[in-house]
């Protein structure tokens, strides 16, 4: 969508005096916007954050007089280390009304982790309370735990039993794992079908699940679930409007969460997430929307997406929002064979140049101040791959990296969205790679619907130049809908992109096996998902070989 004449991003701080960039937007804005702006953060800061300890609580609730399944949104884990997972749930009897059926009252729980699915060698135990404030949401720091190992977990309130989830913590920082096996997913469209690659996921044996963006939509769900079509159900009207009241984004957690396949998959595995532009806003960058509103009446808007986002992860503590603000880029180590630099490309990101529309590059794309991960983030990526010493370094992240063409004329059009209209953050970042010396990078993508693989080239204009990394591109799991294997442009992007080795528009999710001497990709597709209950295929695989960066077909 055509988006000229909007203002540039601001970053999503709440006061100057710490951030020199919101003290040059206010010269950008004018004095009287600018102070409107931070004053609406600050209060964002004071409104929308989590209750301090010692604070007021609401009453408890006696969990025996909770007549129905609290646990219908399922159990999550994520962001393991060698000594710790997190673990998440959300009471929710009633998921889509207001409160969950809860109200404002106050419930205690008990969690446990075990070292076998019977709950027969307990390991941990305890209780956690779920407070009104957090909408119900739990998210339990579990530590003590050995490395390196499996483990189950539960929830239970009065009479009810969660279900049994799967976890697992991280080999110890300088283990020399011989193996790591994982699956890159994104785009879940609840609306566009059925979340059939998750339910083929959950039965899939890998140890962990990196979720790339747009795990939900903020677009109207319609009585009949869009393109499900349901007959034997209808959902409730509050769905079916735009999405952007902390109500409507925690409402819509709970239309997403409720899908069984979903709650399959997390049951079954720790997931490392990352948020894309749908959690709040189509292609939005920074404080700047897709239909150019004054920004401190989107940052009102994105504080409460972030905060619905945090309250429906299994996220740590550290990623709590602040006011709009929520530092959501993180590291992840995997022994000494892989470290994962989870990226934020949203939060932090210049506006997209040229009006967010397809263009060639031009000064205004390649500016060398446009940033798409802000300044600190980029130093702290860079930083940490200077220090290093994983076999694989990883970069989970939300848009294409890689060049991709989308015309065969000279110069072609390229997406302003995507890493290609931020060219000169590119640069940083891959010379960042070159001076630390990183010999093995690979970078994960979502967004875009389709399944990719591409060779990250030193000048991707030289298609003889050297490769210097990788790039998964995971496809959609429901977002636009079935697809097909050939889309109408794939004549047009493999000729126009030579490093570009792999293109399937169908449904899906890809798995990734790392070894200290190769790694492999397997693309993984669905025929439909209009449809439930779709078989799923291998559509290609690929090896890269350590220390020899390059796809080849298995």
């Amino acid at each position: 969508m055509t988006r000229a004449g909007r203002h540039r991003a601001l970053p999503p701080h709440t006061t100057s005096r710490h951030h020199p960039e919101l003290r040059a937007a206010a010269q950008h804005l004018g004095r009287r916007r600018f102070l409107t702006v931070t004053a609406a953060a600050a209060a964002l800061a004071f409104s929308t954050n989590l209750p301090t300890p010692g604070a007021a609580r609401a009453a408890a609730l006696d969990a025996a007089r909770i007549t129905d399944d609290p646990f219908t949104l399922g159990v999550a884990s994520g962001d393991p280390t060698p000594s710790s997972v997190l673990l998440w749930t959300r009471l929710a009897p009633s998921p889509y009304e207001p409160g969950g059926g809860l109200a404002e009252q106050s419930v205690l729980v008990q969690w446990e982790v075990a070292s076998d699915e019977r709950f027969a060698l307990p390991v941990r135990t305890g209780l956690a309370t779920a407070f009104p404030e957090y909408n119900h949401c739990l998210h339990v720091d579990v530590d003590g735990l050995a490395a390196d190992r499996e483990y189950f977990y539960r929830f239970r309130t009065g009479t009810w039993i969660s279900e049994t989830g799967r976890t697992r913590t991280a080999p110890d920082t300088a283990a020399a794992a011989a193996k790591l096996t994982f699956a890159a997913v994104s785009c879940q469209a609840y609306h566009d079908g059925y979340f059939t690659a998750h339910r083929h996921l959950a039965e899939d044996d890998v140890d962990l699940v990196f979720h790339l963006g747009d795990y939900l939509y903020e677009y109207a769900v319609n009585s009949e679930g869009g393109a499900r079509k349901y007959t034997d159900r209808t959902l409730p009207d509050v769905f079916n409007r735009e999405a952007k009241t902390l109500e409507d984004y925690r409402l819509r957690y709970a239309l997403y969460k409720s899908d069984p396949d979903l709650r399959a998959s997390h049951a079954a595995h720790p997931y490392i997430v990352t948020w894309d532009d749908h959690e709040t806003e189509n292609n939005y960058a920074g404080a700047v929307d897709e239909k150019n509103d004054p920004p401190e009446e989107f940052l009102l808007r994105r504080a409460a997406a972030y905060r619905a986002y945090w309250e429906n992860q299994p996220l740590r503590a550290a990623q709590l929002p602040s006011g709009p603000g929520a530092q959501l880029y993180r590291r992840v180590q995997w022994g000494s064979l892989a470290q994962f630099d989870v990226l934020d490309t949203r939060q932090y990101r210049s506006d997209q140049a040229y009006g967010d529309v397809q263009h060639v590059p031009g000064p205004e794309s390649d500016a060398p101040e446009r940033t798409i991960t802000g300044a600190a983030q980029e130093e702290w990526l860079i930083d940490g791959w200077r220090t290093s010493n994983a076999l694989w370094n990883v970069m989970p992240q939300q848009v294409c990296f890689s060049q991709r063409k989308l015309d065969l004329n000279d110069p072609a059009k390229v997406s302003m969205d995507a890493w290609d209209g931020y060219r000169a953050s590119r640069d940083r970042v891959l010379a960042g790679a070159r001076s630390a010396g990183i010999k093995n990078l690979m970078v994960l993508t979502g967004d875009v619907h389709v399944g990719y693989a591409f060779d990250i080239k030193d000048s991707f204009d030289d298609p003889g130049s050297k490769t210097v990394g990788t790039e998964i591109v995971a496809t959609s799991v429901a977002s636009g809908r079935d697809g097909v294997e050939r889309p109408d442009n794939w004549e047009t992007y493999t000729k126009a992109n030579p490093h570009l080795k792999f293109y399937d528009g169908r449904r899906g999710y890809v798995r990734v096996g790392l070894g200290r001497a190769s790694a492999r990709a397997d693309f993984r597709t669905v025929s439909a998902v209009t449809t439930p209950g779709a078989a799923i295929t291998t559509a290609a695989s690929f090896v890269t070989e350590a220390g020899d960066p390059g796809l080849k077909p298995a």
